[in-house]
């Protein structure tokens, strides 16, 4: 069996008494339930105050050299050509099928240089592809663990930027280099939450000396730290998609509703012909958002029944919304089953058919910006 890698702030996620799982081959925090959290606790803090989450298992790399963001444009779908140093962006890694290998944000620092933030278990792949295609004069250098990643999300998370002097006034999706406590520290404004938030950026060692201060601010501000069971309930909120659930190899970003991270004027990509294909004939199913009416929790890989009781879909994500207090669950849909918004439909959950209808995403209101 692998040993699960282990984030710097290990240590501290076990003094505060967290419940700990593999996730993506790391051994992450899923909940604090032992020091007053708990999924859905840590959930309102960020929708009501701020959490901080640490993500540092996601991968980092570094692509560098002359012609750096023309060569990764050429890869990744969204295009890179519509933004300026100082932005991210959300881009996919597609196959020549137009399967989604992983979806990644790519941090454009200057023409020569974009650093790439994939999934956790698939970062070695991304990079690898990448690195395979590179032309000479352009590197790759994995960074998977020379930088921690600490997510401060919720409408009081530019509070706390601010008590600890950090920048706090960001563009969406735009980022900034600068120092905490004397050393660099990137601070982006993103996330996966759907709240305003920030994802901050230290070197491996700086980790925990941010971390703690950005606890200790939130707390005082109402908020918590926050794990990834969390962010998982957050993000499903969001309608965001969840690679491995949501986005596979067998789910394609026009399926996901993800068309909008391709730049379909691009000239090239990986997936490029495969994707306008599909585009042009039309998906042969959707990503559709569903909420329960029945008491009842969905989970992914359950059959969605029209109302004649014949199978048109199958979810991909389900959960209990905190937010909602009702089960809420994203599901592919057959295209031809022609299922309108409003519709009911129902999901079979362990022999029972819960009923449920088609409601356009997200379940919540977005604040990112």
């Amino acid at each position: 069996m692998t040993e699960l890698r282990r984030s710097p702030l290990h240590d501290r996620h076990v003094d505060l008494g967290a419940k700990l799982a593999d996730f993506g081959g790391w051994e992450m925090p899923i909940e604090y339930g032992a020091s007053g959290g708990g999924v859905i606790a840590e959930h309102t803090a960020v929708r009501t105050a701020v959490g901080v989450f640490d993500v540092s298992h996601l991968g980092k790399a570094t692509v560098a050299g002359p012609g750096a963001r023309e060569f990764v444009n050429s890869c990744l779908t969204a295009d890179l050509g519509k933004i300026g140093p100082g932005q991210a962006q959300y881009t996919l890694c597609c196959a020549e099928d137009g399967g989604v290998i992983d979806d990644v944000f790519s941090y454009l620092v200057g023409d020569d240089e974009v650093f790439l933030m994939p999934n956790a278990a698939n970062a070695e792949q991304v990079i690898g592809l990448i690195t395979a295609a590179a032309p000479d004069g352009v590197t790759v250098t994995d960074q998977h663990q020379d930088f921690a990643v600490l997510a401060v999300q919720g409408p009081k998370s530019p509070e706390v930027l601010q008590t600890l002097d950090l920048p706090a006034d960001l563009d969406y999706v735009s980022f900034v280099d600068a120092d905490f406590d004397g050393r660099r520290v990137r601070v982006c404004r993103t996330g996966y939450t759907g709240e305003r938030g920030y994802e901050l950026i230290p070197s491996w060692t700086d980790a925990g000396a941010l971390w703690d201060a950005l606890v200790e601010t939130a707390r005082g501000l109402g908020g918590m730290p926050a794990g990834l069971g969390a962010r998982d309930t957050l993000r499903t909120e969001m309608g965001y998609p969840l690679h491995g659930q949501d986005l596979t190899r067998e789910i394609s970003p026009v399926q996901a509703g993800s068309s909008w991270a391709v730049g379909w004027k691009k000239p090239a990509f990986w997936g490029r012909d495969a994707l306008l294909a599909e585009r042009a004939a039309g998906p042969a199913r959707r990503l559709r958002g569903l909420l329960v009416t029945d008491r009842g929790v969905p989970r992914g890989h359950m059959n969605v029944l029209d109302a004649g009781g014949e199978v048109i879909g199958q979810t991909t994500s389900g959960t209990f919304s905190p937010t909602l207090k009702q089960g809420i669950a994203l599901a592919l849909i057959d295209a031809a089953a022609e299922v309108a918004e409003s519709s009911e439909v129902a999901i079979e959950v362990r022999g029972r058919r819960l009923a449920a209808k088609v409601v356009p995403l997200p379940f919540v209101p977005s604040h990112v910006r």
